[in-house]
């Protein structure tokens, strides 16, 4: 065991200790109370978190017979970030469950630009996302991953969608909600007017539309829109936009909002570099 783990990792004997607050019953904080933090969890995602610079880690909380494997990767933890050590039950009273993997971090996202400032940023071709009413967990983390997977610089959510940096979301998303930069659009934001200051050819997908994905030649930089399962996006913003479909069999016009993204961003990534 390293010199850092020996020195550093502060044992939590009692799941009442004021010291780990911040993870007692964190389902419940991921609802309120989170107080602009956020809870990290497993090898990768903490991985991630110490790697990104628009994110802090606040401290550590680690299962004490996980230590021996994670030498090198608690190494990187800054020397003012406290890590904290726990047998596998009194982490379990803890969190309020069990926790498999045995790796939580408390994080603080310390890069916040608005809608504006993150588009600006982008220079060159690309292609970007607007996410409207999307309040589904595993829906936003697999959005995201996808995200990163094809290169997208920039995620917009309007004021209905839920946090990415909700537990879950993060953890769907294998951390790439901490890689894939992200605003929030204030309530009442007009999103189309904004990509039009940048540059970008807004298109929407919806089950309806008579032009399809396939055919589909897309702008230099082009912002996809893309709204919950069910009502999908307001009719006011689809008219706005390119509205687009992805056939499907007959009888069935619904594919799941985070598996449309994958094949939109596929189909936008394919045509880009062919």
């Amino acid at each position: 065991m390293s010199a850092r783990v020996v020195r550093d990792a502060i044992p939590v004997d009692d799941p009442a200790d004021p010291r780990i607050e911040a993870y007692r019953d964190i389902r419940d904080r991921d609802l309120v109370g989170r107080d602009a933090l956020f809870v990290a969890e497993g090898k990768v995602v903490l991985a991630m978190l110490l790697a990104s610079r628009a994110y802090r880690p606040i401290s550590v909380l680690i299962a004490a017979h996980r230590l021996p494997q994670l030498t090198d990767l608690l190494a990187r933890v800054p020397d003012d970030v406290p890590v904290y050590a726990a047998t596998q039950p009194v982490l379990d009273a803890i969190a309020g469950f069990a926790i498999h993997r045995g790796i939580l971090a408390v994080g603080r996202r310390v890069d916040t630009p608005d809608a504006d400032t993150l588009l600006a940023r982008i220079d060159g071709p690309a292609t970007v996302l607007l996410l409207s009413a999307i309040a589904n967990h595993d829906n936003i983390g697999g959005i995201f991953r996808n995200a990163a997977a094809f290169g997208v610089p920039a995620i917009l959510l309007d004021s209905d969608c839920c946090d990415p940096l909700y537990r879950k979301a993060i953890r769907v998303s294998v951390g790439a909600a901490l890689l894939v930069p992200f605003a929030k659009l204030p309530r009442g934001a007009d999103p189309v007017a904004l990509f039009d200051r940048h540059g970008f050819a807004p298109v929407a997908l919806s089950p309806s539309a008579p032009a399809t994905l396939a055919a589909y030649r897309p702008a230099a930089r082009t912002a996809v829109l893309l709204g919950a399962e069910g009502p999908g996006l307001d009719p006011a913003l689809l008219a706005r936009a390119h509205p687009l479909s992805i056939p499907m069999a007959p009888g069935f016009d619904s594919l799941n909002v985070a598996t449309t993204s994958g094949i939109v961003l596929h189909h936008l990534n394919r045509v880009a570099s062919g």
